[in-house]
């Protein structure tokens, strides 16, 4: 009796707890069941093989220019054409005309026709099939995490591979497809397109070819221009309609440098950005963003971080600075300033700082406000400083009017992986609600010490829970406790901003996961009401010398003995030309798979923004598909996983979110924080959703793409939903 009775606790408690575990670190299986602090590390010179980094002056490997297209010209700033009003400034009621659905990123929509009282008749309206996954026998590297646009008669997607196409948007009948012929070596840590951009031509008449056209940047490095209404290329854009976005960036191998997001269009310049695959070497391809003309794609100007006045291409043998800071979230444009808002990360080598110029130091993990003219800064907000934390910023910000006692100001939503949500003023930087530097732990690392200050936003609610304690420690059964106790007390915490060393393992929480990630939040003007889903997920770090990280396998993607398995963009990283790699793993119990803090490991607010109140907040995610040892256990307790992808607010007052590892789409009353309805996904609902309208009736999408990082089911499904004809 006894027995059967501990058996039953601990099935309830392991349900209430349940985990998909791999969601967190792209971690060696053989590296999971101890960590380096379980023996002496080793110093001295490597056993393995030796491997010198090609100079950044030599030629860039074959296949880094995908295409093997010429060198882009330049053109004078101030000779690109005023540009017309674009779709995304004003969208009509029923588009949605850009990633965020606006200029502004607000991912509001004012259409009502779904409400709380039907949103429970949904049904299914159409599938559509990008094509793009894994092909048998390739490695799972996809996640989508794609959010269609809608413009008029299209409804315009990208598949994970870069493919462009437009749909019917009533049927999802592919009307045309534009195959960009991308190669799986190219595919970095991740198979994604968040969206393509629709731009309208300042220059070429209304009704001839690429007069609207869509525009994205690809994981192989390339800006495309095709006419929206056929798909065919912008010829007169670049080189038939292409551009080689590897130039001037010096050596490098395919997948070290990608592009993931929708590169904005402010004032007629197209601004890219990219993601530098973490954790390789210090000396990494440059994260320089530019600027380039959205009519002809020509060079206008760059933002080197150790070129601050030189904003012009290097010159034939040059390249950018190397290792800088880089940033891959989407960014905000604001055509009214000509300002371009670029979320930043760390510099190369996430975990080791001692090697960054103070220049690096002053604009990593910040919002750089960029003037479209120029390519300089404007200002610069720092969210942490010296980040060795991998706190980059991978949202969105969002633009909105802050109601101050004196009247609306221009602002800025800042989230961060922190869950510390900072409000600025866009034009300035300033924050407009209160920031305090708060004493933060110093670093045990010599030569490398911590900044003695970090800022708090104490004037939002943070989207996290105070620091962990012992009593915290969680498991399907008592000795599952006990053991995350001993791994509590075996590493080093002092709070949020506790160092990585190299003598024991650190925690780190809210974790490189939490808080708010790549998708953003939503903000409905009307109400006032801000809605965030956000993650409590703390890792397990440890700096490693270079020997041990030579003998765990840890070598740079531009190594002949690189190895996926054992370091990518998440989790474990060499860190060549540094003396330490980096060992990162989930804050788990490595037997279970089940994370060793309490849930909820992810969660979705509502903050009223006139008030800066709390207004709901509910775990986000069910325990239906995850479990210990990574079995489902198809109990729909809400018990919140994590998630990536973001939500969206419609006039009906609905919320819709997928994002959580349950694989289900959710629609959540704005009003009580209470679920409506929900359907369960072909693959993982890792993206952000978004709704339009087409001939009356409204749609409402989600990319069910799933995430290998999640471990998520991977597909290539959109799946679009719809009322009955007759009930609206």
């Amino acid at each position: 009796m006894r027995t059967s009775l501990f058996l039953a606790s601990a099935l309830s408690l392991a349900a209430c707890t349940a985990l998909t575990p791999l969601a967190y670190a792209q971690v060696a299986s053989e590296h999971t069941s101890s960590i380096p602090g379980d023996t002496p590390q080793e110093s001295g010179p490597s056993l393995n093989p030796t491997f010198n980094a090609p100079s950044p002056y030599a030629p860039q490997a074959p296949g880094v220019n995908a295409a093997n297209l010429p060198d882009d010209p330049s053109m004078d700033p101030a000779t690109v054409p005023a540009m017309v009003p674009q779709q995304s400034a004003a969208p009509a009621p029923e588009d949605w005309s850009a990633y965020g659905r606006d200029d502004d990123a607000s991912r509001y929509s004012p259409l009502a026709q779904i409400t709380p009282a039907n949103v429970g008749q949904l049904q299914r309206a159409f599938i559509y099939h990008t094509g793009s996954k894994p092909a048998p026998g390739q490695a799972n590297k996809w996640a989508a995490e794609t959010t269609p646009i809608k413009v008029g008669d299209g409804l315009y997607m990208c598949s994970a591979m870069n493919d462009m196409m437009k749909l019917d948007p009533a049927t999802g009948r592919e009307i045309w497809r534009f195959n960009v012929g991308e190669k799986f070596q190219s595919i970095p840590y991740t198979a994604a397109c968040k969206s393509v951009v629709y731009y309208t031509s300042s220059t070429i008449p209304e009704g001839q070819p690429c007069h609207n056209r869509i525009v994205e940047a690809t994981l192989d490095e390339r800006l495309i221009s095709v006419d929206a209404d056929t798909g065919q290329a912008c010829k007169a854009f670049g080189f038939n309609g292409q551009i080689n976005l590897m130039q001037g960036m010096g050596e490098s191998v395919p997948g070290f440098v990608s592009e993931t997001a929708p590169p904005p269009i402010v004032n007629g310049v197209i601004v890219t950005n990219q993601e530098v695959l973490d954790g390789q070497r210090r000396w990494a391809p440059s994260g320089v963003i530019r600027g380039y003309d959205a009519e002809s794609g020509k060079f206008l100007w760059a933002w080197d971080v150790n070129r601050p006045n030189d904003h012009s291409q290097p010159a034939p043998g040059q390249h950018y600075s190397r290792g800088t800071p880089n940033s891959w979230a989407a960014m905000t444009g604001d055509n009214a300033l000509g300002l371009v808002y670029v979320p930043t990360g760390n510099s190369a080598a996430d975990y080791y700082s001692a090697l960054r110029t103070p220049e690096e130091n002053a604009v990593s993990s910040s919002i750089v406000a960029i003037d479209v003219k120029t390519g300089s800064p404007r200002w610069v907000f720092q969210t942490v400083h010296k980040d060795v934390w991998d706190y980059d910023i991978g949202s969105q910000v969002t633009k909105f009017d802050f109601p101050s006692e004196h009247g609306p100001v221009p602002a800025l939503i800042v989230p961060t992986k922190r869950g510390q949500t900072f409000v600025l003023d866009r034009a300035t930087g300033k924050p407009l609600l209160p920031v305090e530097e708060r004493p933060a732990p110093a670093g045990n690392i010599p030569n490398d010490p911590r900044a003695p200050t970090q800022p708090w936003s104490t004037g939002m609610p943070r989207l996290g829970f105070p620091d962990l304690k012992e009593s915290d420690m969680w498991g399907m059964s008592p000795i599952d406790q006990l053991f995350c106790r001993i791994k509590f007390r075996r590493a080093r915490y002092q709070g949020e901003f506790t160092a990585p060393g190299v003598d024991k393992p650190s925690i780190e929480y809210p974790g490189y996961n939490g808080g708010s990630d790549w998708g953003s939040m939503a903000y409905d003007a009307k109400t006032g009401i801000l809605i965030a889903n956000w993650n409590n997920t703390p890792m397990y770090d440890q700096l490693v010398t270079r020997r041990h990280a030579d003998k765990l396998g840890m070598r740079p993607i531009d190594s002949p003995y690189f190895n996926a398995k054992s370091g990518g963009a998440e989790g474990n990283g060499a860190q060549a030309d540094t003396p330490y790699g980096i060992v990162v793993t989930p804050f788990w119990d490595q037997f279970t798979g089940m994370m060793c803090n309490k849930p909820p490991y992810g969660a979705i607010t509502a903050i009223d923004m006139h008030t800066r109140k709390v207004l709901w907040q509910t775990p986000l995610g069910t325990a239906r598909a995850n479990g210990p040892f990574g079995l489902p256990t198809y109990l729909p307790l809400k018990i919140g996983t994590p998630n990536n992808g973001g939500p969206i607010i419609t006039a009906g007052g609905l919320v819709f979110v997928a994002a959580a590892t349950d694989n289900q789409i959710r629609a959540i009353d704005m009003k009580t924080g209470k679920t409506v309805w929900s359907d369960v996904l072909p693959g993982g609902g890792q993206a952000t959703p978004m709704t339009y309208e087409y001939k009356g009736r409204q749609y409402l999408a989600i990319m069910a793409g799933g995430h290998h990082f999640m471990m998520t089911p991977v597909t290539d499904d959109l799946v679009v939903y719809a009322l009955p004809q007759t009930t609206h």
